[in-house]
């Protein structure tokens, strides 16, 4: 027990000093060998800083430290033929522990052999929990995923297999923006009929699919497509594909469909007396916000060495043909320095709006019948006693404390360092349907219903230690307002938390400390200035009305957090004219409720309308009339002051028209644009894209923007992955460098020529993508990708004429 103890405060002093340092005294790192055709060791080395111990997988006792420990996942086609190996430990008395210890300094290997009997599996993640100690001090044990990849293992023997050639293209995302999420691997073996195996191998980046070879509609994603010279070679059975095929509801293309996640192989057995064959494969790649143009991939296999390679990697000695004539060249084109300052839509918080809104909800919480009669009362204790100036001082103190202690609330966001992942949180489904059933709790409690509060227990301790005295008693005297005022200020404040959360952790610190200031601001307001006070209004029933209002606040908020979740799921039961529905019942009750034909429990009878009532109560009801036409297919006004809070207009009731471009080929669209002499807006896109109809139905067709395509720009839609092949004059190898490197491409088909030519001019390979041109070829504004902010899109219009008809002036000016 003694040992138990001891540990335990080890572990207590060393997470106290964790808040002035972070401690990550280890790393590891892993590696694949191969020991034979399907036996491989898995390497896991700890590199240890100096002076820490990293603990053996064996120890005396389970009274000290904890002993590391690997986990790996039982696999189908996996089999683990040893236990984990690690090298002799350094053994010694601790007196920490009052124990003979094993660990490990400075470096360490663990190994594990395992037998890989199903090739197709490329990657396993295990898990290692493990503790650190030094001479002081021990952190507390942590787990830590291990990933082994196959496909970068080395080899331990030479010609392991005869044939098993990798052949792996680069697939890190390069600074100039292309994406390439796939790594392919091609070779060729012999099996023991004598025929030959052809192995197609992908490893797909997380969060991409791979589609199969069999959809059930042409209509969607392109599916994985090969094509073999069957007069060159005789073809066994079909192309067979890996077994861990994923049938799922497509909520981007809404239908069902095949695909393949993290890895697939395809396997097609051939028959030949040829030493060199060759096929082509195709196949396309989306995640959940869009898909890149198809591939089309033409092989070549030397079935002697088993080697497969891409064709265009060869060195043929024949000279790639001159494409420039058919990829467009725009030398005018500066990505870096374009016309106009606008476009380029890297999302940024804007803080000071964040604060505000904070500071927003800390006003209303001051309205609130839990924090509002606490006002008088504690500023007139503050001022009276000790004097005007000392009083003074305190109730500032006290102000101070209130904003503190809700700043702080803040800081645990900030030990997660990577934004994303709270951006992940805030759009997480059920983090959204929890929302959703929080605001109606909290509605119902504003309603008057029930009451939310703290366990008392916490409450009356706080109260006890306010009466310590000096500055410590006032931190507890604001400690136990927030604490008490939770019933009031709680919703308020999760409303202000689930606005600010997906932004980042600096955000919900602005919001908080905006809730804070305007909650402790008027204590301290109040004791400067005393004589406000008797010209505040009497508490009374005016400050139940202003709950049941918040009531109806957060169950409209509560709608907006199902109506995300909703979104994200594609389940349908809350679309854009349902939303409008909903918030317009709301409305009306809230209507009612201020004109008095609505009565919750805890409401006086109105004897007056006062006519701050009567002019709120219109302002809900013109609020109301403005909403409800949302539920019509063709409202007779837009309801773009609501941006961002109804579902978008595609997700809808009715079918919506869309608006296409004139021009479906580059050269003519640029000719009519210096015929014109208007811009060109070129919209990379795709028959596949699915963001791309959204953009379609439901910007393109918004009158003012529609406007604008059809007077202000020459608008050309480019199809990335159109099938129809070129003229065969206009087929051929493309010649590029892409950093820093020679690179070649085929160009076969109308989409590999538009795709190309968004990659080689633009350094963008996604869809939908926008870009604005002045008739010379200018960049009037960096390109957009997909925009469904109606206003942020004509703004990027506007902002692309402005640099158009500035350039013009410049121009005429210069002549």
């Amino acid at each position: 027990m003694r040992r138990y103890l001891y540990a335990l405060l080890v572990l207590t002093l060393s997470s106290f000093s964790a808040f002035s340092q972070i401690y990550n005294p280890v790393s590891w790192s892993t590696k694949v060998n191969q020991i034979s055709d399907n036996e491989f060791e898995l390497v896991m080395e700890a590199e240890i800083e100096e002076g820490w111990h990293l603990y053996s997988q064996t120890l005396p006792s389970d009274d000290g430290p904890i002993a590391t420990e690997f986990t790996f996942p039982e696999i189908k086609g996996i089999e683990y033929a040893t236990e984990v190996e690690e090298p002799k430990a350094i053994t010694e008395y601790d007196p920490n522990f009052d124990m003979d210890l094993n660990y490990f300094e400075e470096k360490v290997q663990f190994k594990q052999r395992i037998n890989r009997i199903d090739r197709s599996i490329n990657k396993i993640t295990a898990e290692v929990y493990f503790m650190v100690c030094d001479a002081e001090k021990c952190l507390p044990p942590e787990y830590v995923d291990l990933e082994f990849n196959f496909s970068e293992s080395s080899n331990s023997e030479e010609n392991i297999e005869e044939g098993a050639i990798e052949n792996q293209e680069n697939t890190i995302q390069e600074e100039s923006g292309e994406l390439n999420p796939v790594v392919w691997e091609y070779f060729a073996k012999k099996n023991d009929k004598g025929q030959y195996e052809l192995h197609f191998k992908a490893e797909i980046e997380e969060g991409w699919h791979l589609y199969s070879q069999n959809l059930a509609s042409d209509e969607g994603p392109v599916a994985t497509a090969f094509y073999y010279k069957e007069g060159e070679y005789k073809l066994i059975g079909k192309t067979t594909e890996s077994e861990n095929l994923t049938n799922t509801y497509d909520k981007v293309f809404e239908m069902e469909l095949s695909f393949f996640e993290d890895y697939v192989e395809f396997v097609q057995i051939i028959e030949t007396d040829k030493d060199v064959i060759y096929a082509d494969y195709e196949f396309m790649v989306c995640n959940d916000v869009m898909c890149l143009p198809p591939a089309y991939i033409e092989l070549q296999f030397d079935l002697k060495s088993g080697k497969g390679v891409d064709v265009l990697e060869l060195d043929s000695g024949e000279e790639s043909e001159d494409l420039s004539s058919v990829i467009p060249a725009l030398p005018n084109v500066n990505l870096e320095d374009p016309l106009g300052d606008c476009g380029d839509r890297t999302e940024t918080s804007n803080m000071g709006m964040i604060f505000l809104f904070g500071f927003l909800g800390g006003l209303i919480a001051l309205l609130t019948p839990c924090v509002f009669p606490m006002i008088p009362l504690t500023v007139s204790f503050f001022t009276k006693g000790d004097g005007e100036g000392k009083g003074l001082g305190k109730a500032v103190l006290y102000g101070f404390f209130i904003f503190l202690i809700y700043a702080v609330l803040s800081i645990p966001f900030h030990f997660n360092t990577d934004p994303e992942v709270l951006n992940e949180i805030a759009t997480s489904v059920w983090l959204n349907i929890i929302f959703f059933v929080v605001f109606v709790v909290f509605a119902i409690s504003f309603f008057g219903y029930f009451e939310i509060t703290l366990p008392s227990s916490l409450t009356t301790k706080t109260d006890s230690a306010s009466q310590v005295g000096g500055v410590l008693g006032i931190f507890f005297m604001a400690l136990t307002l927030a604490l008490v005022s939770f019933s009031c200020t709680g919703p308020i404040l999760g409303t202000v938390l689930g606005n600010a959360l997906k932004n980042g952790p600096w955000p919900i610190t602005a919001a908080m400390s905006g809730f804070g200031i305007a909650l402790g601001l008027p204590f301290a307001l109040f004791a400067a200035f005393p004589s406000i006070m008797n010209k505040l209004p009497k508490s009374g029933g005016w400050l139940n009305s202003v709950k049941v209002v918040l009531g109806f606040v957060e169950l409209a908020l509560a709608v907006k957090f199902l109506s995300n979740a909703d979104l994200v799921e594609q389940w349908g039961f809350l679309k854009r004219e349902t939303f409008f529905l909903i918030w317009t019942v709301i409305g009306v009750g809230l209507f009612l409720y201020l004109v008095g034909l609505i009565r919750f429990p805890h409401d006086s009878p109105i004897k007056s309308y006062s006519p701050f009532r009567l002019i709120f109560a219109g302002c809900i009801l013109a609020f109301t009339i403005y909403i409800a036409p949302g539920v019509l297919k063709n409202p007779p006004w837009n309801h773009n002051l609501l941006s961002g809070f109804p579902p978008p207009t595609f997700y809808g009731w009715y079918e919506k028209e869309t608006f296409h471009a004139e021009f479906t080929d580059f050269d003519e669209a640029m000719k009519a644009s210096k015929e014109l002499n208007k811009p060109i807006l070129i919209d990379f896109t795709g028959w596949a894209c699915v963001n791309c109809r959204k953009m379609e139905e439901s910007v393109w067709t918004v009158e003012s923007i529609k406007e604008k395509l059809n007077n202000d720009f020459v608008l050309v839609s480019l199809y990335v992955d159109d099938k129809i092949s070129l003229p065969e004059d206009q087929q051929g190898i493309f010649e590029y460098q892409s950093g820093g490197e020679l690179k070649k491409k085929k160009i076969k088909t109308i989409g590999n020529k538009w795709a190309t030519f968004q990659t080689q001019v633009f350094n963008n390979n996604s869809q939908p993508y926008y870009v604005m041109l002045s008739p010379e070829g200018y960049l009037l504004g960096n390109p957009v990708g997909y925009t469904p902010d109606v206003e942020e899109y004509a703004d990027f219009l506007d902002c692309g004429l402005t640099a158009f008809e500035t350039n013009a002036i410049a121009a005429v000016s210069q002549n």
